[in-house]
This record gives structure tokens, sequence and C-alpha cells, in this order.
């Protein structure tokens, strides 16, 4: 559905031999209605090789699209998506039809012209392209090398604004200054919990009269960049939500139409990381354009801003998305519906999760992460195995650990797993590799993660809901094809207790019991019996 009418190329890319500078089209959007004159690129991003500096947009479609609920499998929580209508759906419809009889403004047939004014827009194009100067795109900004580490409200707090009946937990800035109270003295920021994160809810009603966001003054009395410098004051980051469309999930002001002004607003509040909600969007190009245009507005304000994305989530009911396009973009992004408290909803997205490894593993790594939604270890849904089954898995899915509980009042036993060092080492793997079911075997699934090191993350889970603990062998040539333990390699279990389990050769076999919905975390690094002694230039290493 396009008609490339211009090419600028430079011959330097080592796969084609051709860096795209520089592409003049003319389509329309099936979706949306928008027909693109062109696209600038530059061929930097480090997953597809391209980074989009700017799109030009001519003619869109007026009006709006009604939104409806979507039902959801189990897990999938409070988002409204918009409907589409049937010629717009995938699958359904056809895309001649819909655009048939549709006239784009200034296009009159094979021999027409691009109007006086185009000409000077596709100069200033290729002029930007050549001679720009540096700085960062997207999701290039040197932020969450590894995965975010944190607290966020939403899953315990949800929309709570009622602070008369329910001073103690309600959205409010006391909520948020206690919670940085305990993190920073009861051992979580040692641990790497960083963030301290506001969801939706936070807002006033209503702009200012210069249209900048503004809190609820009732409940945040001193303003968030009062509430993002006491946080700091705690050696904490502060974290702040908002959204692409017309109006939050809640129904606050949204960004669209506002997005410089608003990542310029978070800027000065001396926010650091947005998450960016997708309800209440219009089209699909104008909610994957918002996402884009959010990214951009953050790195132009000059502060460093995590940007935290739920773009392909709202995208899988239509299509598949652009996960090349999502990375270069986001630093992190949702792709399945709420987590609830409840093993229903956990075993739900892990099994979305493996379902769909193939599209999301080779997306993640330093700087940009599948996010499968918060831990919901300390609250009242899960077991004392269900807990460290998420807290195994989500390490080894190099996830973001962004806790929803309440710190205040966190049991010792759930306190004690979420501040786990040896899990969170895994987590925090600066290789960067995101793990994935390898095998599924009766009630078992074994997962593994490539580790710094030469060494390998294994999380053996029972899948099973009744009966007590299950046997799981584990042959040591097995794991990887062999590449786990070559020769000689140390076990080490981490879950459910700390164990050296010993040098094991490559014909080894390692019995592990595992209770039902329980998992059995464990590590494999190469072993060396006499460590050699290497001389240098006169020094020894």
């Amino acid at each position: 559905g396009t008609q490339t009418l211009f090419t600028l190329c430079d011959r330097t890319s080592p796969v084609s031999g051709t860096q795209t500078l520089f592409t003049l089209c003319d389509r329309t959007s099936p979706v949306s209605g928008t027909q693109t004159l062109f696209t600038l690129c530059d061929r930097t991003s480090p997953v597809s090789g391209t980074q989009t500096l700017f799109t030009h947009y001519r003619g869109h479609r007026t009006g709006r699209v009604p939104p409806r609920q979507l039902h959801w499998p189990a897990g999938r929580g409070r988002r409204r998506l918009p409907a589409l209508r049937a010629a717009e759906r995938p699958g359904t419809g056809s895309w001649s039809g819909a655009m048939a009889g549709q006239r784009r403004p200034g296009v009159t047939g094979p021999g027409r012209r691009l109007g006086p004014s185009l000409p000077l827009l596709v100069w200033s194009a290729v002029c930007l392209c050549l001679c720009r100067g540096g700085g960062a795109l997207g999701s290039d900004n040197g932020l969450a090398r590894t995965p975010v580490m944190g607290w966020l409200h939403w899953e315990r707090f949800l929309c709570n604004t009622d602070c008369r009946a329910d001073p103690h937990n309600c959205i409010s800035e006391r909520l948020y200054m206690q919670m940085a109270d305990v993190m920073a003295a009861e051992g979580w920021k040692e641990a790497g919990y960083e963030y301290v994160c506001i969801d939706d809810c936070w807002l006033a009603p209503t702009r200012d009269p210069q249209h900048r966001l503004q809190a609820d003054p009732r409940r945040f009395p001193g303003g968030i960049k009062r509430l993002a410098d006491y946080v700091h004051s705690k050696g904490l980051k502060l974290g702040i939500y908002q959204d692409v469309g017309t109006h939050t999930c809640a129904g606050y002001p949204g960004s669209l139409g506002h997005y410089q002004l608003d990542a310029d607003t978070f800027a000065q509040w001396g926010v650091d990381l947005l998450k960016f909600d997708g309800c209440n969007f219009i089209t699909l190009d104008q909610l994957i354009d918002g996402y884009r245009n959010m990214s951009v507005a953050l790195n132009q304000t000059g502060r460093h801003i995590v940007y935290s994305c739920e773009w392909p989530f709202y995208l899988w009911p239509y299509v598949q998305p652009n996960y090349t396009d999502i990375r270069i973009h986001c630093n992190q992004w949702r792709n399945y519906g709420d987590i609830s408290d409840s093993w229903g909803s956990l075993a739900h997205i892990i099994d979305w999760t493996a379902a769909h490894q193939s599209t999301l593993v080779p997306v993640a790594g330093p700087g940009g992460w599948n996010d499968p939604d918060m831990l919901i270890i300390g609250n009242f849904g899960l077991s004392t195995e269900q807990q460290m089954t998420q807290m195994a898995l989500w390490a080894v899915m190099a996830a973001p650990l962004l806790m929803s509980n309440d710190l205040r009042l966190i049991d010792p036993r759930s306190k004690s797993l979420l501040q786990n060092r040896y899990v969170i080492a895994i987590n925090q793997d600066p290789l960067g590799v995101q793990g994935q079911r390898v095998s599924k075997q009766g009630n078992f699934e074994l997962w593994s993660r490539p580790l710094s090191g030469g060494g390998f993350a294994y999380a053996v889970v029972n899948r099973a809901e009744i009966g007590g603990p299950q046997k799981f062998s584990v042959v040591m040539f097995g794991l990887d094809e062999g590449k786990a333990c070559q020769e000689r390699c140390l076990v080490t279990q981490i879950l459910p207790t700390f164990q050296f389990r010993g040098i094991k050769a490559l014909t080894s076999v390692v019995e592990l019991w595992v209770n039902p919905t329980g998992t059995v975390l464990f590590t494999v690094f190469p072993h060396s019996p006499q460590p050699q002694l290497q001389i240098q230039h006169g020094s020894t290493h």
C-alpha cells in the first residue's frame, strides 16, 4: 500500500550495503486514514538498525471511534480499549473496500504534483538527516541497563481517593512518603529497590489555566515537586503515571495534545520514571504516534526519565505489535493485562509469556525489558510456594521488579523473599538475556536463563495443584544441550532454601523435590578445580 517516490541512500550497511537516510512515499493508513508523505530515518538502532527521526503526515481521519469494553482472559483488569470498525479490524472486512471512495487531500492521480511546499520540506528533511548532531532518541537513553526495581501502588491500593474514610491507605502524598521512609530504613534500597511509583488517580480533575497537569490539591497539598524532593532526600527516585489518550483509565486528564508540555512538567517536578498507559486512545495510529512522541518529548527535556509503556498490550487485540519499534522508544513495556492478587492471574501471565516467548525474548535486553506486571508478594492471594514461583520466574524472565504491597505491614517471610540477594542477582545479571521455558513434561516446566560468567539460572516449576511434593530429576548434560555443564560445574540451589548442591560432572543427576505450584530455583556455573595463574607484563591475574 506504499508508493515510494524518492529514496536517499548511503552505502554503509554491513548487511545490504545500503544505509537508508530518507524515504519519500505516499500511503494511506487503512486504520486511521492518515496519508504518510515521508519518513526520515537514521540507521542507529541496536535492534533493527533503524531509528525514526520523524514522519510527516498529510490528511487525517476526523471523528472519534467510540470505545467499548473488551472481554479478556482472566487476569486482565481495568483497561478499556476502543473498538475498531469492522473494516478496520485485521482479518475482517476488506482494506480496499474500507478505503474505497475516499479521496485523499491533494491527490489527483498518477501524474499528480506534490504541491509547492513539499520540495522545501523534502530538502529540509534531507538537511536534518545529513547535518544533525548527536543525541539519543527513544530508549537509547542510557537508562534501565538492568530491570527496574521499586514499588508501585496500583494492585494493592487501586484508586482509593477517599482520604476522609481511609486516610492510611488513600492515594495521597502521605502514602508515598511513608513507603519511601520504609524503603530507606528497612533494607529495600540496599537490596536494589529504588523507585517509588505513583499510578493512576493522583491528578486533579482538570488541568491548570496554563494547561499544565496538576495533582489533586487536597491529597497532594505540597504538589509533586515537593514529593519528589522528599523521595530524593531518601536516596530514592519517583515514578509517575499518565496516559497516551484523552483521559487516564480512571478518567483523569490524559496527555493527548500535550505530550511535550507534560514531559517538561514531569522534568521540572523531578520525576525519574513515567508509566504511560493507553486507555482512551482514538485510533491505532494515534496510539502508536502518541507513544513515540512522548518518548521523544521525554528525551528532549534533558532529564533522565525511565519510560515504561503499555503500548503492545493495547495493540494485541487488533494487530501483532512491532516490538522493534517499541524497543526503540521504551525502556520497558507491558504485554498483558493487570495482575490481580491470585494464583490464577499469575498463572495466566506465565502461560501467556511462555506461549509468546519466541516474539518477546529476542527484543529484551539492557535498556528495554518485557514487563509481566507487578510483584504481588506480601499480599493475600498467593501461598508461600506461589510467591516463590513469581519471584523465581520474574528473575529468570529478566522482568522489572515493581512490588505492589504494603511495605509498612509486610510479613517477614515475604520481605525475606523480596530481598533475597541471590534471586535479585539473577534478575539483575548484566548479560541481560531474558530466560524462557525450555521444556514442559507433565506437571513440570523447566525455565532457563543464560548468565554472565558462563552460568545459567534454572527454575523448575510444579504446575500441579493437588497432592504433595514431586521429584524432578535433572541430568546435567541435558541442560541447554550440555552448554551449562561441559565438564564439571557448581550447582547452587537458591529457592526454596539456599544450598550448595556440589560439584557435578557432565553425567551427574540432581534430584529436586518441588511442591505443588512451587518452584526450585538453582544456578549452574562452570567449575575449574585448578584455577590457572596467568602472568602478563609482570602482573599476576
